[in-house]
Formats: structure tokens, sequence, C-alpha cells
């Protein structure tokens, strides 16, 4: 019982934060949970994805920091940013709910918290509950910020009023998630002291560029501004 409600506490707290900061306009309760219900549910497929590549890493990884790149960015950041995206992308590609620019982040942040929320309680019945506080620091707060960035980029090509920065903001909306999951994962991949020095710079670069977003989303979502970034 204790990894479970272990691995829901931090995944809980977090999404209450995300749902109080929405000040203007709170979304639908059944519509926040559909978001944590997908993000759980794409386990399913992301374990299936990475399965499928990892097959094929014996056949040009010959070095453990190539393996440790290859198993961070493609394997893990690939698979786990890419059936977020679309889990997001199929939540909301028809809903009237998303009419403001943090609801972006909001479904976004959901679906991500879905998956962590499930890797998470892996995580601690396979190594125990001993390591649940390195998890709700750094882990679950992670996948959020991953989602904020998602969330955060996807709004700005949704309320953009130009064709060009559209298609860049819907390409940044998965690919700086990417970015940001494969490096996470390298730095402890990677095994290296070097490597891990940039750890707590990392995590301090996510939790400020995350809080920043949050602001901005939140200030542009206001009923009077008229923020186009």
């Amino acid at each position: 019982m204790e990894p479970l409600l272990y691995g829901i506490a931090p995944v809980a707290i977090i999404l209450f934060y995300i749902y109080f900061r929405d000040k203007y306009e709170k979304e639908p309760l059944l519509m926040l949970l559909k978001a944590l219900g997908l993000g759980a549910i794409i386990v399913i497929p992301v374990m299936g994805m990475e399965y499928f590549l990892k097959g094929y890493e014996s056949y040009f990884i010959h070095s453990s920091r190539l393996h440790a790149l290859y198993t961070s960015t493609v394997v893990a950041g690939f698979s786990e940013e890419l059936f977020k995206f679309l889990a997001f992308f199929w939540l909301i590609r028809k809903s009237k709910e998303y009419n403001e620019r943090f609801d972006g982040i909001v479904y976004a942040t959901f679906v991500s918290l879905g998956f962590a929320m499930i890797e998470n309680i892996q995580y601690l019945y396979s190594y125990g509950v001993e390591i649940h506080w390195n998890r709700a620091i750094f882990s679950v707060p992670a996948h959020a910020f991953f989602g904020i960035s998602m969330g955060y980029y996807f709004s700005m090509a949704k309320f953009s009023t130009g064709k060009r920065s559209k298609t860049i903001f819907y390409i940044y909306s998965f690919l700086f998630p990417l970015l940001l999951h494969g490096a996470y994962d390298f730095i402890l991949m990677a095994d290296e002291p070097r490597a891990m020095f940039a750890f707590i710079p990392f995590m301090i670069y996510l939790y400020y560029n995350g809080f920043r977003r949050l602001d901005r989303m939140i200030d542009a979502s206001k009923p009077t501004s008229n923020s186009d970034f």
C-alpha cells in the first residue's frame, strides 16, 4: 500500500497546484480526469515502443556514452513525449474548453502527470519506498515541467495569428519537452561525474523556467490581456 500512496502523493500535490493556478476559468473536472486517465493509459504503448526501440541499439551502439544518449533521448524521451503529445492533442483537438492560453499548460501537465503517476508507482514497487523523496523532488516535477513546456508552446501556436509562427510553435511543443526529457535522463544514465555536476543546475533551470512559463501564461490569460508574445 505504501508504494501506491507515495507514488500518488507528489503527483496529487502538483495537480492541485496547477489547478489552483488557473485563476480565470477552471477547467471541467471531467476533462481533467480524462487528461489524467489518458496519461496513465499511454504507459502501455510507451512500454511497447521502448521495447521495440531497445531491440535495435545493439546494431549501432558500441559505447556506454552512446548507449546512454540513445536510451535517454530515443528510447525514453521520444517514446514518452510522443505519446504524451498524441494523448494531449487527441484530448483537446475538438474541445471548446481550450479557450485560454493557460489551458494548454493545464491539460498537457495533467496528461504528463498521469503518465508520471503510473511510472512512479512502478518504480516504488520495484525499488522500494526509500527512493520516494528523490522521485518526489526530481522525477515527478520533471515530468510536470515537460508538460508545462508542451502546453506552453502549444498555446503559443494555437493563439498565434501567423501561419509560420503556428507551425514553429507546434514543432516546439513536441521538440522542447523531448530535449528536456532526453537531457534529464542522459545526466542520470551517463554515469559520469561531469554529467552529475550538471544535474542540480539543470533541475534549477527546470524549476525556474517552468514557473516562469506558468506566470507568463497566467498573465496572458487575463480577460483584459492583449498579450500576443
